[in-house]
């Protein structure tokens, strides 16, 4: 009895801690992979900002990199998606200087994000990053993130087309990324003719291979009895062949012989006169 209650709260143990792993696990999940866009915050919130985000779904939690190299200048710009880019807090894109030991300059807030969409592209805007200190009348930096379509590619490698500052104001940041995630769908290009006609042809080729099977190797049929339902296609192709013949000529099969020939049947034997009588005795 004591080994039967040992081995009942053994089992419990186990039981519950799964669960329990379980259910982390569900939580971790639901935390991290559902709606990650819904961190960025919309400088002015509209839904249809809202739907451009969610289309960018694919490429939350990840970092983006590209270097930037001049003779005067040595940058690493590091893009996250509604998350904190190089760990710097609310920060979408951020950048740093590998001459001067990695110092961070954020680019621009994912707290403060504009979203646009066309068919197959979609504009991100990070804005409210930090100050310049003496271009663009000091106002605040912003990161512009023109992210297109591309069919074969998941998501690709983040390029650095320019940095707009040789103005007074609204200047910026340009970055480019391609991936597959704001491809529109692609359309069907069958017709409801066309998908008819493929659903025939597999339910006709479904008959004749397991009507076959059946007949080979449950009812013992060979060669051509092989076929399903043989008598049935026998007669029916006899049938048609009959119609055919009988609607396309034009010529009876019967027709009244041109003159009169000699009768089949046999002649009755007319009886035999015997002129025996007319002999002289």
């Amino acid at each position: 009895m004591k080994a039967m209650n040992r081995h009942s709260g053994g089992s419990l143990l186990v039981w519950t801690l799964a669960v329990q792993v379980l259910l982390c696990w569900s939580g971790i999940y639901t935390t991290d992979s559902i709606d990650s866009t819904k961190n960025c915050k919309l400088y002015s919130d509209s839904e249809s900002e809202r739907k451009v985000l969610k289309r960018l779904e694919p490429l939350a939690q990840r970092n983006f990199t590209v270097d930037s190299t001049n003779a005067d200048e040595d940058y690493t710009y590091v893009f996250q998606l509604c998350g904190d880019a190089w760990g710097a807090s609310g920060a979408g894109v951020v950048q740093l200087d590998n001459k001067k030991a990695k110092k961070q300059t954020v680019i621009g807030m994912y707290n403060a994000t504009q979203a646009y969409g066309g068919r197959d592209w979609v504009m991100l805007i990070y804005r409210d990053g930090e100050t310049y200190d003496s271009h663009c009348s000091k106002e605040k930096r912003r990161a512009i993130v023109m992210i297109s379509c591309d069919r074969d590619m998941d998501v690709g490698k983040l390029g650095s087309v320019l940095e707009n500052r040789e103005r007074e104001q609204d200047c910026f940041y340009l970055f480019e990324l391609v991936s597959s995630a704001v491809c529109p769908p692609l359309q069907s290009q069958l017709s409801p003719g066309s998908i008819i006609l493929i659903i025939g042809v597999c339910v006709v080729a479904v008959y004749l291979i397991g009507g076959f099977l059946y007949q080979r190797l449950i009812v013992g049929a060979k060669g051509m009895e092989q076929f399903p339902n043989y008598a049935f296609w026998v007669e029916v192709g006899n049938l048609t062949a009959d119609g055919c013949d009988f609607v396309c000529r034009s010529r009876s099969r019967e027709e009244a012989p041109a003159y009169r020939g000699v009768a089949t049947e046999p002649l009755e034997e007319e009886p035999e006169e015997r002129d025996d009588h007319l002999l002289p005795m």
